[in-house]
């Protein structure tokens, strides 16, 4: 099934996928976190620190020198140059940042500082009725055009950025000028996002873009089931510009492919695409959002991204297409760049790449088996795919192709994910929110995380 409704459409239909694989160039400031080759006979932790440890350079060391925000991926392709920061990437980028302060790998001063840095950069940046473009110029703040007439607010990448800036306000909680000053910066931003503006004069559903240049005429509804729960959440939890519970009922789950109620490798999947689609949607909306006894009138999402998880690797060990590689070991189908470009990859749009991300972005859902492919990642396909950035975006076994390049909306979720696997840290921060409690409850959603 043709899969439309990824954050990825316009890259697949619109750009050109000739790419040139040149190095962005590296900015000045660096962390101190030296990068690592393959360290024999790690214990599971040892490796999973290593890991993201290594994963979080992208952010940390690869940011952006003048804005701090994330690049959008490690090499010049698609047309664009080494300006390109990413507003969704950077909202991963924040949360790994929280991360990497709670794990010390980074003082928390500087933390602070960097996370200024982005949000002065922001207060004057590019906004759309407080709605931030997919790309901005990371020197000037202009927005950069996603394609011809995606010029404008995108209400996805948005919704991501304050998915890690609101975990950001409720971790940098200390009672200095700094930290209080962090905090109001943050909510400045968060009151001025008008979100019911996106119901297109009051419709019951959100639309993904606005620009001045071209109005309405992307006319893309946000219509689940796919990677933007997230938004209908957080457009529920203003309090300044909220949109309403049939807002969400009436656009999110009305779709065609939002309820599936089959099974695939005798897995039910209550939700969305045949065979689930590309792994990124269960992941990218629950970078904060807690899934864990996550229920409302439609689905429990534990069990909707785990069955997704488990019917994604069951897929890769059945491989019908007989691709080098895939197995029980070596599993995980999404959206990154492929030996022809870039595609949203998936069981129904299968080109033989295995893109790390995945599966190690599954942790919390398939502990076990996405250590099996972490470790075979890392130990047999090491000197092929880790680098000093962590694992490579992707790879394909049959073509002997092996990316060179690392992208920010598939770093981040790494470290995100692995490390709500193992504290819950930044489930608890988001989940921890006021706005966010009571959006989900206007939702009438239900979990352990809400506060009678």
């Amino acid at each position: 099934m043709k899969l439309i409704f990824t954050l990825f459409f316009s890259i697949i239909t619109g750009i050109s996928t000739c790419s040139a694989q040149k190095k962005v160039n590296q900015p000045e400031e660096q962390t101190g976190i030296k990068p690592v080759g393959i360290i024999k006979n790690l214990s599971d932790s040892a490796l999973l620190d290593v890991v993201q440890r290594q994963t979080f350079r992208y952010f940390w060391d690869f940011g952006h020198p003048v804005s701090g925000l994330a690049r959008e991926r490690s090499n010049i392709a698609y047309g664009y140059g080494n300006e390109v920061v990413t507003t969704g990437g950077s909202g991963f980028g924040i949360m790994g940042m929280i991360v990497a302060s709670e794990r010390k790998w980074i003082p928390r001063d500087q933390a602070v500082e960097r996370m200024l840095k982005i949000v002065d950069f922001l207060l004057k940046a590019d906004s759309y009725h407080g709605v931030f473009p997919h790309w901005l110029h990371g020197e000037t703040g202009k927005t950069i055009p996603f394609s011809r007439k995606d010029d404008g607010g995108d209400l996805v990448e948005t919704a991501y950025l304050f998915q890690g800036l609101l975990c950001a306000r409720q971790y940098y909680t200390a009672d200095n000028q700094k930290e209080e000053e962090l905090r109001s910066k943050i909510e400045w931003l968060w009151s001025a996002v008008e979100w019911n503006w996106h119901t297109q004069g009051g419709q019951d559903v959100l639309y993904w873009h606005w620009s001045p240049n071209n109005g309405w005429s992307m006319n893309h509804q946000i219509k689940g089931w796919n990677e933007c729960l997230i938004t209908y959440v957080l457009a529920a939890s203003s309090s300044v510009y909220p949109i309403n519970s049939d807002v969400y009922n009436r656009g999110w789950t009305e779709s065609s492919f939002f309820k599936n109620g089959k099974k695939f490798y005798n897995i039910n999947l209550p939700l969305g695409f045949d065979y689930g689609g590309p792994l990124f949607f269960s992941q990218y909306s629950f970078l904060g959002l807690n899934p864990k006894g996550l229920k409302d009138q439609y689905a429990d999402y534990w069990e909707q991204n785990t069955n997704h998880t488990l019917i994604n690797r069951a897929y890769c060990i059945d491989n019908p297409l007989k691709f080098k590689g895939y197995g029980e070991n070596n599993w995980g189908l999404t959206a990154s760049d492929n030996q022809q470009g870039y595609g949203a990859h998936s069981p129904t749009e299968d080109l033989g790449v295995i893109t790390p991300t995945a599966a190690l972005s599954a942790f919390p859902y398939t502990p076990t088996y996405s250590m099996q492919a972490l470790r075979h990642f890392y130990y047999d396909l090491g000197d092929k795919i880790w680098s000093e950035y962590g694992f490579v975006d992707s790879f394909n076994e049959t073509e002997n192709w092996y990316a060179k390049s690392h992208l920010a909306i598939d770093q981040g979720p790494i470290i995100v994910m692995i490390e709500n696997y193992r504290s819950g840290l930044l489930w608890k921060l988001f989940m921890g929110c006021p706005e966010v409690q009571n959006g989900l409850k206007k939702l009438d959603f239900k979990s352990p995380a809400l506060k009678p």
